[in-house]
């Protein structure tokens, strides 16, 4: 049986080659051994941030990040996704919406809205957009919580002229992120001013759930 370690090693050399048949291979034969959540942590998260690394210090190009990313959001779409459950619609209590910082990785969105989805949230996707793209977006929707994925550390780093924006125009907004760079340094969350950090989806639900319930008791 091929190692973990070895698995995420080989995943790399699939989707930086844009090997997408040799990547799926790959993904199948962990989807086997393993469940959504599991597939996701052990395989297609470390590989994305070991490519992330790659481009940081420049072993790999921009268009091999996008692609790797691409290649694994389609691989994504074969794992089904529970839908959320009728009687769970979380809509009284708080405007939320997700977005991407100027980041070409998606997948970590695509994955937090897939679980947020299940767990019965509705909530604005803003797709790929600038610091202050956000910022007015936020404010034109009185958007309560912003949950922020990154791939780049340069994109992480952006949540720093968010926060000031939103700061700037008097935004109470609860901002939340998650993403490769937040793991390798466990305090940048607090030194780009956001007010929660999850590792992965899981954290990033119990986050907002954790977030509705407090302010339902105010």
């Amino acid at each position: 049986m091929i190692s973990e370690d070895n698995e995420v090693v080989e995943f790399v050399e699939k989707l930086i080659e844009i090997d997408r048949l040799g990547a799926e291979q790959i993904f199948n034969a962990v989807r086997e051994q393993r469940n959504m959540s599991q597939t996701v942590d052990h395989l297609i998260l470390p590989a994305l941030e070991r490519i992330g690394q790659g481009w940081e210090d420049g072993s790999i190009a921009l268009a091999q990040v996008y692609m790797s990313s691409r290649i694994c959001e389609e691989l994504m779409t074969l794992i089904p996704f529970p839908e959320p459950p009728a009687q769970a619609q979380h809509t009284e209590h708080a405007r939320m919406a997700i977005a991407v910082l100027d980041d070409y990785h998606l997948l970590g969105k695509i994955i937090v809205s897939s679980c947020l989805r299940a767990s019965g949230y509705t909530f604005y996707d803003y797709g790929r957009v600038t610091a202050q793209e956000l910022a007015n977006k936020i404010q034109e929707d009185s958007i309560d919580i912003i949950l922020i994925s990154a791939l780049m550390f340069r994109s992480a780093l952006q949540i720093k002229e968010l926060k000031r924006l939103l700061d700037q125009a008097g935004s109470l907004t609860h901002i939340v992120v998650g993403g490769a760079p937040f793991r390798f340094d466990s305090l940048l969350w607090q030194e780009v001013g956001a007010d929660a950090v999850g590792t992965n989806a899981t954290e990033a639900v119990a986050i907002i759930t954790s977030y509705m319930k407090q302010r339902s008791q105010t």
